[in-house]
């Protein structure tokens, strides 16, 4: 499509790249029913859903978790997430997509909230880990922000200018920390927020991967 070199893309892993709605939902109830909370329906939770995290279970406790109480339901996701990630996949056509992009000078790299040790055998096992010239998961305590993420992230990248960065995510808190680093970002509602919470961003919103790499190629040129 003859997109200049240089530019290089962000991508985020859960709920873009990794289409893992289904184990996201299941671990997200699970952690409820340690609180006594009912179960949540998918829309309801890409309606609802925040960071950092604990916000999260706020709009729904009408209070914030307790230490203790995020504690419990953040062990019983991450077990019950890690159970069930298996019966999930790629999101269809990323390979392709991994494969064009790459093409011409141009890079890519994950950074993900995921844990770190759990992510890079992850990716690995998809087969897709060549197309990555960095991939970051998150260190330290789940439940914050990308943003300071985003600056560790952009700063092991040499070569990488942030004026021709583009952040490709599924959650608003994506375009926070591409603005926080002065890339831009394209947000995609295949993943775990709504097309209306999105939308409030004040970024390119689309609803397929092929759309958000046009939009990067767009904003990186």
């Amino acid at each position: 499509m003859g997109m200049r070199t240089g530019a290089h893309i962000v991508w985020d892993w859960n709920g873009t790249l990794f289409h893992d709605n289904d184990a996201i939902i299941g671990a997200t109830n699970a952690a409820f029913a340690e609180l006594g909370l009912e179960p949540i329906t998918i829309e309801q939770y890409r309606s609802l859903y925040c960071v950092p995290v604990p916000k999260f279970y706020e709009r729904l406790l009408g209070r914030l978790p307790t230490d203790t109480e995020w504690e419990v339901m953040d062990a019983t996701f991450h077990r019950y997430y890690t159970e069930h990630r298996v019966g999930c996949g790629l999101t269809p056509g990323v390979t392709e997509l991994l494969a064009g992009w790459g093409a011409g000078g141009r890079s890519q790299s994950i950074l993900s909230m995921y844990g770190h040790d759990d992510l890079l055998p992850l990716v690995r096992g998809f087969g897709i880990d060549a197309y990555f010239i960095r991939v970051d998961g998150r260190t330290g305590p789940s439940g914050g922000s990308k943003a300071e993420h985003m600056v560790r992230h952009l700063g092991a990248l040499a070569g990488v200018d942030p004026a021709r960065t583009v952040v490709i995510g599924d959650a608003a808190d994506d375009a926070v920390a591409a603005l926080h680093v002065g890339a831009r970002a394209v947000l995609y509602t295949g993943g775990s927020h709504s097309r209306a919470s999105l939308e409030g961003v004040g970024v390119p919103v689309v609803d397929t991967l092929d759309e958000a790499v046009a939009e990067a190629e767009r904003l990186a040129s």
